[in-house]
């Protein structure tokens, strides 16, 4: 599945986009790795408020009931499940 999730984020929807910097969204990246570990970068003011902003929008609830069955173990929209990862350092 995990050519289908690449084809599918080359192909995001423009309203899709269109959403996610009107939500706050900036510098946003996603990387997978062959075993199928996913991780996402994203710069925001607010990351609490830019989720619910796009948990808000018809556009990302669609999204998310496209990208579902790509998330084996999760409970409810991929979104939701996201977790937090420390940050141990930054290069400035």
């Amino acid at each position: 599945m995990l050519v289908e999730y690449k084809r599918r984020h080359e192909q995001v929807w423009p309203e899709m986009l269109q959403a996610l910097t009107e939500t706050g969204w900036r510098n946003y990246s996603l990387f997978l790795r062959p075993d199928g570990l996913l991780v996402g970068y994203l710069e925001t003011s607010d990351f609490q408020e830019s989720l619910r902003l796009m948990a808000a929008t018809d556009v990302n609830e669609r999204w998310q009931r496209q990208m579902k069955p790509f998330f084996l173990h999760a409970e409810g929209r991929p979104d939701e499940v996201m977790e937090r990862l420390e940050e141990v350092f930054h290069l400035a």
